[in-house]
């Protein structure tokens, strides 16, 4: 998806963003996408760059109000969801008399959220996280459905999210017009 949008970028940059700031933006999300699927997490120092980018450009691309709301809402649904499945992880763990070993969802991947909602903005943010469980509900199920054809399924296999939330923010980001026409937007 990377190399696609580079070639995208390069031929075509997009408006607003132009070719050097869409450069970088891709470098930095490419950059989190390869530690969250080598390592699962995403470093805070990483994240703290991604803020600071993602202010400065979303202020330029979106205004800053919306910016601030798109970053704001991104975090707090994501922060709601992270609550969420550590309460339920420890209530099955407590269920089947075991040690909570593993988060269901990363406070990276609520902080990478929060970098998103402020590159998107209000309300691309609300698009980008429709388009992130899209995305992450069909690649999912073709995983899931790998494992298991191949007799190596695993009750407690994770697939780490922080790649699909950077694949919805590149596909708004760089295709975004193809996006919202494909949705009926």
């Amino acid at each position: 998806m990377f190399s696609v949008a580079a070639v995208r970028l390069w031929n075509s940059p997009p408006e607003r963003l132009g070719f050097l700031v869409g450069l970088v933006v891709l470098a930095f999300l490419g950059l989190v996408a390869i530690i969250d699927l080598e390592h699962r997490l995403i470093l805070h120092p990483v994240s703290l760059v991604g803020a600071a980018l993602g202010l400065v450009i979303g202020i330029w691309l979106n205004g800053i109000k919306n910016t601030l709301i798109g970053g704001s809402f991104g975090f707090a649904i994501m922060l709601a969801l992270y609550y969420f499945g550590a309460f339920l992880m420890g209530w099955l763990a407590r269920k089947r008399g075991q040690v909570l070993e593993e988060e269901a969802l990363g406070f990276g991947d609520v902080i990478l959220s929060g970098v998103i909602g402020l590159l998107l903005g209000w309300p691309g943010i609300m698009v980008g996280l429709i388009l992130t469980v899209l995305i992450a509900g069909i690649v999912s199920f073709i995983y899931l459905l790998l494992k298991l054809f191949t007799r190596k399924y695993r009750f407690d296999m994770a697939v780490p999210y922080g790649p699909f939330l950077i694949s919805s923010a590149i596909l708004l980001l760089y295709f975004r017009n193809f996006i919202l026409q494909f949705l009926g937007w």
